[in-house]
C-alpha cells in the first residue's frame, strides 16, 4: 500500500492586511520530504494519526509537503502554487492507494476564493479514481466543490481545537477499511445561511456544545462513520462562508442525507445563538477592576492573530492603562521594530516606544496608532519554545526575536511573528508565571482555553478594534451570498440538496 499524506492549512480573513506570502508559511512551519515527519510525529495533529496509522499498516508514505501559517490575509498566489504544486507533483508521479490529507477549509488564494476546493479538483483531474480522506478545521467554509471531490471527511469536534489527532485517526481508519473492501463510504453535505460567529463557536459553551454532542450521537448509529458540523470562518467574504454540515454513512446515502438535515435543522432553530452580544470597551474594564481574585482573562479578541488580526491594534492596552488596571501580562503585541529597539538597548534599560499600531487596517477604516510608552526592557528571547499544552501538543513554535517591555502596570511580551496566546508558554518562554498575574490580556477568542482556562478565575471579553471583530456593521460584506442571517434577517433557510 503506498499513501500520500500532505498538510497545506491556512485561515485566510479576507478583511486581513497581513500578508501571506510563502515566507510567512516557512515562519510558521513549512516542511517538505523526509522531514514531515520529523516534524509531526509524535504531535496531536491529525498528520501524525496518518503517519501512525500507516506505520501500523505497513503502508508506504510520500509526504511531499506539510504546511501551515497563521491565519492572515489572501495567499498570495505564489505560495498557493508552490505549496498546491508540491502536492499535485508528488500525485502525479503515480502509484497510489490513496491520500490522505490535512486541509483548514478556509483558505481564500488572490486567485481562488476556495482554495482547497481547487486543489481537490486538481487532483481529482491527476487521479480520477484515488481515495482522498480529508480533516479539516471545525471553522472550515465548505463548498459543493470540496465535497464532490472528496471520498470521506471529517472535522474537529471541538474548540480549541484539541482533537485534531483523534479526528486524523477517525477518517483515516475509514479509508483504510474502505482500501481493505470493508466499507462504501458515501457523504451527504448541506449548509444553512447562517454566519456564525467565532466567540459564539466554543464547545464548552452552547449552541455549538449541543451541536457537536449530536455529532457524536449520530456517529453511534452503526452505519454512520463520521458527522460534522462546521461553524465555518465568518471573516472570509466569499460566496460559500457559513454554517455547514457532512456526514459519511456506509453505503446507505440516505441515512447520511437524514442526519445532516437532523444537525442543519438544529443549528438554524438556534441562528440567534451563533451571535455575540456586545459590551461597552469601558464598561468591561471597570467591571473587570472590580474582580479581586485572579487570574482575570481578558480577550482582545477583535484583534486576534488566530483569526488574522494585526496584533497591534492598542485600544485596549490604552484603555487597561487609563483605568489603572495593575498586575497585567500581555500577549502579545507584534511590532519587530520595537523589538529591535529593545534589544538594542539591552535588558534593564529605561526605554520610549512608540508601540504597535504599525499596521493599517483599510477594510474597517481603521490607521495604526502607536503608543508612545516609557517602560523597562524586562528579558530578551529567541521566542522559540515547545508546546506542552492540549492544542498542537509536541510542536516547536517560535515567536521570532522577542521581548519583555514594562510599563505602567503591565508587562508586555513584544514579538517578532504573529502568534496566537493558545498556550501558556507565550509567557513561560520569557519568564512569566501566568498563574501569578491578576490579568491576562489575550490577543485571541477561543483557542486560549486550551492553555489558560484551568488558571482563569473569570473570564471577559473586550471590544476593541481589529480585523477579527464580531461587529458585523463594520465589515464591508461584498461576496458571500445574500440573503445570510445575521446580515439580513431571516425566517426560513432555503437548503436545496447539493448534486
Amino acid at each position: 500500500m503506498r499513501l500520500l499524506v500532505a498538510m497545506m492549512k491556512h485561515e485566510t480573513n479576507t478583511f486581513s492586511p497581513v500578508p501571506t506570502d510563502l515566507q510567512r508559511f516557512r515562519d510558521w512551519g513549512l516542511h517538505e520530504g523526509d522531514a514531515v515527519p520529523r516534524a509531526y510525529r509524535g504531535t496531536n495533529h491529525p498528520l501524525a494519526a496518518f503517519l501512525d496509522l500507516a506505520a501500523e499498516a505497513g503502508a508506504e508514505v510520500v509526504t511531499p509537503v506539510a504546511a501551515e501559517a497563521m491565519p492572515s490575509g489572501y495567499v498570495q498566489r505564489a505560495a498557493y502554487d508552490y505549496l498546491a504544486g508540491r502536492i499535485l507533483d508528488a500525485l502525479a508521479k503515480g502509484g497510489f492507494d490513496a491520500a490522505l490529507l490535512d486541509l483548514h477549509g478556509a483558505m481564500v488564494a488572490e486567485h481562488e476564493p476556495d482554495g482547497e476546493g481547487a486543489l481537490l479538483a486538481r487532483m481529482r483531474e491527476i487521479a480520477p479514481g484515488l481515495p482522498i480522506a480529508v480533516t479539516f478545521d471545525m471553522h472550515g467554509n465548505m463548498s459543493e466543490r470540496i465535497v464532490r471531490n472528496a471520498t470521506v471527511i471529517n472535522g474537529y469536534k471541538v474548540y480549541p481545537h484539541t482533537d485534531m489527532y483523534q479526528a486524523g485517526a477517525q477518517i483515516g481508519r475509514v479509508m483504510l477499511r474502505t482500501l481493505k473492501g470493508e466499507l462504501d463510504p458515501v457523504m451527504a453535505w448541506g449548509n444553512v445561511p447562517l454566519l456564525a460567529q467565532t466567540l459564539r463557536m466554543g464547545t464548552a459553551d452552547e449552541p455549538m456544545k449541543t451541536m457537536q454532542e449530536m455529532c457524536r450521537a449520530e456517529e453511534r448509529a452503526p452505519e454512520i462513520l463520521a458527522a460534522s458540523v462546521f461553524g465555518g470562518f465568518p471573516m472570509a467574504d466569499i460566496p460559500d462562508a457559513g454554517l455547514s454540515a457532512i456526514v459519511v454513512a456506509n453505503r446507505d446515502r440516505g441515512q447520511a442525507e437524514a442526519a445532516c438535515d437532523r444537525l442543519l435543522d438544529a443549528a438554524w432553530a438556534r441562528k440567534a445563538d451563533f451571535i455575540y452580544r456586545h459590551e461597552p470597551l469601558a464598561q468591561a474594564v471597570a467591571r473587570a477592576k472590580t474582580l479581586a481574585d485572579g487570574p482575570v482573562i481578558l480577550l482582545d479578541h477583535a484583534d486576534n492573530v488566530g483569526s488574522g488580526g494585526t496584533s497591534d491594534s492598542m485600544g485596549v492596552i490604552a484603555e487597561l492603562l487609563r483605568q489603572g488596571l495593575e498586575d497585567v501580562a500581555v500577549a502579545a503585541v507584534w511590532d519587530p521594530a520595537a523589538v529591535q529597539e529593545m534589544m538594542a538597548a539591552g535588558v534593564g534599560a529605561t526605554v520610549t516606544l512608540d508601540l504597535g499600531g504599525k499596521t493599517d487596517m483599510p477594510s474597517i477604516g481603521a490607521k495604526g496608532r502607536p503608543l508612545r510608552l516609557t517602560g523597562r526592557v524586562r528579558r530578551l528571547s529567541d521566542g522559540e519554545w515547545i508546546v506542552r499544552g492540549p492544542m498542537y501538543t509536541g510542536s516547536r513554535v517560535t515567536t521570532g526575536p522577542t521581548a519583555l517591555f514594562e510599563t505602567g502596570g503591565l508587562s508586555i511580551v513584544v514579538t517578532s511573528f504573529h502568534h496566537e496566546p493558545w498556550d501558556t508558554g507565550i509567557f513561560t518562554a520569557i519568564g512569566i508565571d501566568p498563574h501569578h498575574c491578576r490579568y491576562l490580556l489575550l490577543k485571541s477568542r477561543i483557542h486560549y482555553r486550551a492553555g489558560f482556562a484551568p488558571l482563569a478565575k473569570a473570564t471577559i471579553t473586550l471590544d476593541g478594534v481589529g480585523v477579527t471583530t464580531s461587529d458585523n456593521s463594520v465589515l464591508k460584506f461584498e461576496r458571500v451570498r445574500r440573503p445570510i442571517y445575521p446580515l439580513d434577517e431571516m425566517q426560513s433557510a432555503p437548503r436545496p440538496r447539493p448534486a
